[in-house]
């Protein structure tokens, strides 16, 4: 069976991911943030770090969990109850825990942006949005009918998307930034788009659309994220000679 390193992962991760010189939510704590024994011959993909899919990569009998959703978004203390059974599989089933938030989002081949945006083919896009020192998202310069890039959104994501129509039927100026991104219509319309893509936003965003002449396209933030560590854990399971597998657990949101 073939066996890596699991530093030798890390690291390569780090570098082309370019972990370090990635600005980011302070709760994303973007690398290794569990580690195992020190070894790896089987690797799960998920899109969050949760107990529901630390379970599944334990029954895939991974030994690295690769997620783009970490452990460590807020306060994660006391380690009881559910968080001390979380640790507990983690340490007992010697499983590593890798995550990519932002890194994993922009990177131009195997992000979350470039992956969706190749799946809606959607021509020549370069960066757009800033967030956290540096474009996040992708803008591409294409004409499609509202309707066609629905079904297409669609068919890429395995979910009907939930439509803002504020705009024409006509998108020539298409923005993506998979996620959370709703509650940033305004700034997404300030860079000069047309048509907006991200996975969810709340409520009064349906008017703000309506009032930018912006159409926007709720994804699913689950279902729009899923692309960067599937990417991410296919290309190490390649370089390295690994099994690798993806972990679907989604959350409907």
């Amino acid at each position: 069976m073939p066996k890596v390193s699991l530093a030798t992962l890390v690291k390569h991760c780090d570098r082309i991911l370019r972990t370090s010189e990635i600005g980011d939510y302070p709760g994303a704590v973007n690398g290794l943030q569990m580690e195992n024994s020190g070894a790896v011959t089987r690797i799960a993909a998920a899109v969050d770090a949760s107990l529901a899919t630390i379970k599944l990569a334990i029954a895939d009998r991974a030994n690295l969990l690769i997620v783009h959703h970490g452990l460590f978004w807020s306060p994660s203390h006391p380690w009881t109850g559910k968080k001390y059974e979380l640790l507990r599989l983690l340490v007992e089933n010697d499983l590593a825990v890798y995550s990519s938030h932002l890194p994993l989002d922009l990177h131009p081949q195997l992000g979350n942006n470039a992956r969706l945006a190749t799946a809606l083919g959607l021509p020549k896009p370069e960066p757009f949005f800033h967030s956290h020192g540096q474009k996040i998202g992708l803008l591409s310069r294409h004409r499609i009918s509202r309707t066609a890039l629905a079904e297409k959104l669609a068919r890429a994501t395995g979910t009907q998307p939930r439509r803002l129509p504020g705009g024409g039927e006509l998108c020539t100026r298409i923005g993506i930034v998979t996620g959370g991104a709703g509650g940033e219509l305004k700034q997404a319309a300030a860079e000069g788009v047309d048509t907006f893509i991200t996975g969810e936003g709340p409520h009064w965003t349906f008017a703000l659309a309506e009032e930018l002449g912006l159409n926007v396209f709720y994804g699913g933030h689950y279902a729009t994220e899923t692309f960067g560590v599937k990417a991410l854990a296919k290309t190490l399971a390649k370089k390295f000679n690994l099994p690798w597998n993806f972990l679907d657990h989604p959350t409907g949101l």
